[in-house]
């Protein structure tokens, strides 16, 4: 013992000091998600007051914060709120939201879907086509909906080749809800009937 005094002494105020170090984290992490909690609920009491410009602001805020359950909430909040309208104040938003947080596989996959399918009224093709990519290159229970998307878009555009394609991908895909296959058939039988 007294020739490890020293030693025994240093690992236990290491110890110490990790504890507390963990316990602080820990529980400023709480207070942090209180805190956005509360946030939250205040957006919700200004909208209903229809005090949009407070909600707003107060979204826009945790939108920023980072994290990924409010910042999701918040961010569809101010969408179905019609909170704002300005197009690239939405894609930036949208842009903030999927790079600064960590999403689960397919709900990452979901916003890029709705951000897609948002943006389809405003971006180019490519740009659309790119924006897909991820959903359509890969396996995801987005897929099928990519591609619908992206033949409805094409079909709008009256290039019915492309459109064509997109929805008999779908018949590609196994053990897809019949409603799939059935919206697939039907809209390639509009093309084929125009």
């Amino acid at each position: 013992y007294e020739s490890n005094k020293i030693l025994i002494y240093s690992i236990l105020i290491i110890l110490v000091i990790i504890f507390v170090a963990l316990s602080y984290y820990f529980e400023n992490k709480k207070e942090k998600k209180i805190l956005l909690s509360e946030n939250y609920v205040q957006a919700k009491i200004y909208i209903e007051k229809d005090d949009k410009i407070r909600a707003k602001e107060i979204l826009k805020d945790l939108i920023l914060a980072n994290d990924s359950t409010y910042s999701a909430l918040s961010f569809f909040l101010m969408l179905d709120q019609k909170l704002i309208n300005d197009y690239n104040e939405i894609s930036d938003l949208f842009n903030h939201l999927l790079k600064n947080n960590e999403f689960d596989k397919e709900i990452k996959n979901l916003l890029i879907f709705k951000k897609a399918l948002l943006s389809s009224n405003y971006i180019k093709e490519s740009e659309l086509l790119e924006s897909l990519e991820p959903l359509t290159k890969n396996e995801s229970l987005w897929k099928p909906h990519a591609l619908i998307l992206l033949g409805d878009y094409f079909m709008a555009k009256k290039e019915f080749l492309k459109a064509k394609d997109f929805y008999k991908e779908i018949f590609l895909i196994k053990d897809l809800q019949q409603n799939f296959y059935e919206e697939a058939l039907f809209k390639i039988a509009l093309i084929e009937n125009d």
